[in-house]
């Protein structure tokens, strides 16, 4: 019985997997067949660059004290 119920199991999940795999083909097929002969898609939105601003620091940087320097 423990036999039937993993076979039954291992069916199940491969069955599964094939779904998903065939679902996957279907959305994207057409892009995965160009790249494999090496050929390119022209994008569907365009593409803009944007420049963010830089950080500011937060704090000056700190000159060592005499104090400081001999501790360490």
């Amino acid at each position: 019985m423990m036999a039937a119920l993993g076979t039954l199991t291992f069916l199940a999940t491969l069955w599964l997997l094939v779904v998903i795999g065939a679902m996957v083909l279907e959305e994207s097929g057409a892009k995965i067949a160009a790249a494999l002969k090496g050929k390119r898609e022209t994008p569907s939105i365009a593409v803009m660059r944007v420049r963010l601003p830089t950080r500011a620091r937060s704090q000056p940087a700190m000159r060592a004290q005499a104090e400081w320097r001999a501790a360490a």
